[in-house]
C-alpha cells in the first residue's frame, strides 16, 4: 500500500469514527431526554374527591399529597377545595401537590374576643372550634398588657372561611427611652451630671494617657451620642489623664 493509499485509508477510518461517535452521542442525548420525560407525571384534578380518594390518585401517580390548610366551604367535610398546581401539570416523580381541604359549612358563630386576655380568647376558640391565627400587638398606654383589641373576623359573623381568628393585642405602655447626650470634649464632672439628668448611670470609667488632650476631659463614650436608651441604663466614660 503506498503513502497515498494509506492517507486516504486513514482519513476513511477516521470519517467512520467521527460518524459512528455522532450516533452514539445522539442515541445517548435521546435516551436520556425520553428518560426524563418518562419521570414526568400529569398532575391529577383532586377537586371535590375526599381526601382518601385524592391520596389514592396521587400517590398511584407517584406523587405526594400535603395538606395546606382547611377551610370552611359549601363541600362535605375532608373534601379537597383546591389544589396547587392545578391539574393537568406536570411534575416530575415524587413531587408534592399541595391541597387546601374543606371543614364543611360553618356551623358556630365568631365569639366575642374583645377585651378578654389572649390567652382567655384562645381557649374561648379551641372551645368553638377555632384556632387562633395572625396574632398582632401595638404599644396603648390606655390600655393593659395581654389585651385583645380587635379581632377579623367580627364577632357574631357567620359566613366565615376560616377557622383562624386574627388579632390584634395590646402590648401596654411603650417603656420610656432616651437619646444619648454628646458627652465628648466635656469636662469628667459635667459629664456625669448630664449622664444623671437623662435618667442614666455612669458604670465605667477608663482614664488613658498620651491623649493629647486635657486631663480630666472625656474623650469617648459608650453608648454613642445620638443612641435611643432605656431608662438607667449604664454609660461607659474614657477620660484622658
Amino acid at each position: 500500500m503506498g503513502f497515498r493509499q494509506r492517507i486516504e485509508w486513514v482519513g476513511r477510518m477516521a470519517l467512520l469514527v467521527f460518524f459512528l461517535g455522532s450516533i452514539a452521542f445522539l442515541s445517548a442525548l435521546m435516551t436520556m431526554r425520553f428518560a426524563i420525560q418518562g419521570r414526568e407525571v400529569t398532575t391529577p384534578n383532586l377537586a371535590g374527591l375526599s381526601v382518601a380518594q385524592a391520596g389514592k390518585q396521587v400517590a398511584s401517580r407517584g406523587l405526594h399529597l400535603r395538606i395546606e390548610d382547611r377551610i370552611y366551604s359549601s363541600l362535605p367535610k375532608d373534601a379537597v377545595v383546591r389544589q396547587s398546581p392545578p391539574g393537568g401539570s406536570q411534575l416530575k416523580s415524587n413531587e408534592w401537590i399541595h391541597v387546601v381541604v374543606s371543614l364543611g359549612v360553618q356551623k358556630a358563630s365568631i365569639p366575642q374576643l374583645d377585651d378578654r386576655s389572649l390567652r382567655a380568647a384562645q381557649i374561648e376558640l379551641l372551645s368553638e372550634g377555632l384556632q387562633a391565627g395572625e396574632i398582632s400587638s401595638v404599644h396603648l398606654a390606655a390600655f393593659p398588657a395581654d389585651i385583645v383589641l380587635e379581632q377579623d373576623p367580627a364577632a357574631g359573623s357567620t359566613n366565615a372561611t376560616s377557622p383562624h381568628v386574627d388579632m390584634l393585642v395590646s402590648a401596654g405602655a411603650a417603656e420610656a427611652a432616651y437619646v444619648m447626650p454628646a458627652l465628648e470634649g466635656l469636662p469628667e464632672a459635667e459629664a456625669e451630671q448630664r449622664v444623671s439628668a437623662a435618667g442614666l448611670k455612669v458604670d465605667k470609667i477608663t482614664p488613658l494617657p498620651l491623649t493629647g488632650k486635657p486631663a480630666g476631659v472625656v474623650t469617648s463614650q459608650l453608648p454613642q451620642r445620638g443612641a435611643r436608651v432605656q431608662p438607667g441604663a449604664a454609660v461607659e466614660l474614657q477620660v484622658a489623664q
